[in-house]
């Protein structure tokens, strides 16, 4: 599974960040996604708790 992100339309709420640290990280300003870290179950219940849909989930 891969996750996208938008940065256009991110309202930078945090929810991403608070619900999985291990695996959305905003680095020197810039989001970075590890989806190796949390079983996609997790990440797919954090992606739909994002509040602009920033974040969307593509099955590879």
């Amino acid at each position: 599974m891969k996750v996208t992100f938008d940065g256009d339309i991110c309202k930078h709420t945090g929810e991403c960040v608070k619900r999985s640290p291990e695996v959305f990280k905003v680095i020197d300003g810039n989001m970075v996604i590890d989806t190796s870290q949390e079983p996609d179950d997790n990440i797919r219940a954090t992606v739909a708790k994002c509040p602009t849909g920033a974040l969307k989930c593509v099955d590879e």
